[in-house]
């Protein structure tokens, strides 16, 4: 008499017998298709990124350099010429080429950050926002800050 679990057993050691599918070969058009979008999706976020960037330079509470950094990533994944430019750049090709090395940030660049997150936070205090929203933005400001300036200086 079988009990009633050798015919999963059964089923179990056949498929461990079996071979595995063979996968089938991708259409060259697709896969053509596929890494040209992609390279369009890292030019994009390389843009935005940069607009960004730009914005953060007159907005106190939009930070310029992660999104300078993010371009410059995005960048390199799909657009190296854009990446070469930036690197070259006399403004920030040395800070990203350094985050890249060591992950540095220089101590002016964190005095800059902690004072614009500390005015930025102040100022949030005086909106009339949730009590959640005016407490959590500066708890993440103040986490950033600490991260911040645990980070190599030059």
């Amino acid at each position: 008499m079988q009990s009633p679990g050798n015919g999963a057993a059964a089923a179990l050691q056949s498929r461990r017998l079996m071979k595995p599918p063979i996968r089938p070969v991708p259409n060259p058009a697709r896969v053509q298709w596929r890494r040209r979008m992609a390279m369009l999706l890292w030019r994009a976020l390389a843009v935005v990124s940069l607009i960004l960037a730009a914005a953060g330079m007159a907005l106190p509470v939009l930070p310029t350099v992660p999104f300078v950094l993010l371009a410059a990533w995005a960048a390199g994944k799909g657009w190296p010429r854009l990446e070469q430019w930036m690197l070259a750049h006399p403004l920030f090709g040395a800070h990203i080429r350094r985050w890249r090395e060591r992950g540095v940030v220089p101590r002016r660049a964190k005095w800059l950050a902690t004072i614009m997150m500390s005015i930025s936070a102040t100022g949030l205090q005086f909106m009339p926002l949730p009590l959640w929203l005016r407490l959590g933005v500066p708890a993440v400001m103040l986490a950033v800050a600490i991260w911040l300036w645990q980070r190599p200086e030059d």
